[in-house]
């Protein structure tokens, strides 16, 4: 079986690319399991193009690479050494061409070009996510289990979520709940009661949850795989919400449906896009859905393929990516409703199954 290397060094080669320079983060992860700091010390993986890969990283991080089980030699550097002159020593010697980590810090890429002036710099990225987005059924089995921690969590909303507590408050109870069912650690917690949930990307606020507000929970962590969660759902802290909510609500409920219903392998991305927000703008609410439907989710919980008009790549089995409508009033409320799901070969996955209608919390 081809593995996650030898498919990226065949990708390298295709590409005209010498080798790629990986610092900490989802890509080196992703070809090597070692999910390493990111410290002002380098670490770096060398992968070239052809031959054997080797991380560089120092003498005191060492032990904390063998011990994630990497199998890839490792070269050590001392704190009095010069790290980006051993990468220089490790490179082919024919190499001039080196694709670098999307995120690699400035820092880094500045001083890989003072080591190597010669040598020209490329992405690494658009070769990579093309190996990433399409998950293989270790990865999927990582994102159902992430799924289900998460719905465990909104499944037990109404311990925490209820008037007279602050969004800071609902919050703090939520991260530890998401450790304790089943997560490493923490992503992001958002609470957006009453106005707040207008704001897509509000977090929480020392703002105290009123009777009767609407309150968007989108909640989200990583597994000891290193696979990410996402979900969004709506919740009423008892009372009524108010008609022009539940009038936007029911609109968008019916959109998410029907992109759910739509996405399977052979449709284009912007296409789940569409479906969704014809049905959004045709109710009025066109100008209150300010962002694409959904982005594709793994080891980041942003990564390719992005659900958005535009982009024309045809869905594939193995691709998973949320499916995420919204409708927002500023200064009122705001609704989102938010699945992850995997396309299998002939439909969906869907990863997250708690209700998506209004839960009131009495």
């Amino acid at each position: 079986m081809t593995t996650r290397i030898e498919r990226a060094q065949a990708a390298t080669r295709d590409a005209g690319i010498d080798a790629l320079l990986l610092t900490p983060g989802a890509n080196l992860r992703y070809l090597s399991g070692y999910a390493a700091k990111a410290l002002e010390r380098l670490t770096c993986l060398i992968l070239p193009a052809s031959g054997e890969p080797v991380l560089v990283a120092p003498q005191l991080e060492r032990a904390a690479a063998v011990a994630s089980g990497l199998t890839v030699d490792i070269a050590t550097w001392q704190e009095s050494e010069d790290p980006f002159a051993l990468v220089k020593s490790l490179l082919p010697t024919s190499a001039s061409t080196i694709g670098l980590d999307d995120q690699m810090w400035a820092a880094r890429v500045l001083a890989l070009a003072e080591a190597l002036p010669s040598m020209r710099q490329v992405l690494a990225g658009p070769l990579l996510r093309e190996l990433r987005m399409r998950k293989d059924a270790d990865e999927i089995a990582a994102l159902r289990d992430a799924g289900a921690a998460i719905d465990r969590v909104h499944e037990r909303m109404d311990e925490w979520l209820r008037p007279g507590r602050t969004e800071r408050e609902v919050g703090a109870d939520i991260g530890r709940a998401i450790i304790d069912e089943g997560h490493e650690h923490v992503d992001f917690i958002i609470v957006g009661s009453g106005p707040n949930g207008a704001s897509p990307h509000h977090e929480v606020s020392d703002r105290v949850i009123e009777r009767g507000d609407p309150v968007v929970v989108d909640i989200g962590g990583t597994n000891q795989a290193g696979y990410c969660s996402d979900s969004t759902r709506n919740y009423l802290a008892g009372g009524e919400a108010p008609i022009a909510y539940m009038d936007a609500y029911r609109v968008l409920f019916e959109a998410q449906s029907a992109q759910r219903a739509h996405a399977r392998p052979g449709v284009t991305a912007e296409s789940v896009d569409r479906i969704g927000r014809d049905i959004i703008t045709a109710a009025g609410y066109g100008d209150q859905f300010m962002h694409r439907t959904g982005h594709g989710i793994g080891q980041e919980t942003h990564e390719e393929p992005y659900i958005i008009e535009g982009n024309d790549r045809e869905l594939e089995p193995g691709m998973a990516f949320s499916i995420e409508p919204g409708i927002y009033f500023d200064g009122h409320f705001g609704a989102r409703i938010e699945d992850i799901v995997v396309c299998t070969e002939s439909g969906i996955e869907c990863l997250n199954n708690q209700p998506r209608e209004l839960v009131v919390l009495d």
